[in-house]
């Protein structure tokens, strides 16, 4: 049997706009204090090369102050960054995340993770680098990408 989908009221829609809009916010001010704390200062974002997949991840691409370009993912998984040379765009950045935090989980445990936390954050960093790879692997969301 098939699902209707219903369709949103005006208001609905609003709300659901502001929704996005703060999500997306929040995530812009995550970004930008994650690179402080990193030493970085940021300058600003390159609107057009960032991609947001509400409410799961952003992956924003931002000029910095010391004239470097760096990408930066946040959401719902730890927040991260690499400099642009790492990733063409940002589809392939979520692949270099993906792939990133695997190595990094398997070196937590294979040097032995000394504590309950360490394993957790371990093992949450595979469950996010699967679900990111996932994002990264589903053409759906990148038909209207720019080849």
């Amino acid at each position: 049997m098939e699902q209707q989908q219903k369709q949103l009221t005006p208001d609905e829609q609003a709300l659901a706009e502001q929704q996005r809009v703060a999500w997306q916010r929040g995530c812009f001010q995550t970004a930008q204090k994650y690179l402080a704390e990193k030493g970085i200062m940021p300058k600003s974002v390159v609107e057009q090369d960032s991609r947001f997949l509400a409410p799961i991840c952003a992956m924003w691409k931002f000029k910095a102050q010391n004239g470097k370009t760096y990408w930066v993912v946040t959401g719902q998984l730890p927040t991260d960054h690499a400099e642009v040379g790492a990733a063409s765009d940002a589809r392939d950045a979520m692949r270099y995340f993906s792939l990133q935090w695997q190595l990094k989980a398997d070196q937590i445990m294979s040097a032995g993770a000394r504590d309950k936390t360490q394993a957790d954050f371990a093992n949450l960093l595979v469950k996010r680098a699967h679900g990111l790879y996932e994002l990264y692997d589903n053409d759906k969301l990148w038909a209207h990408e720019p080849k």
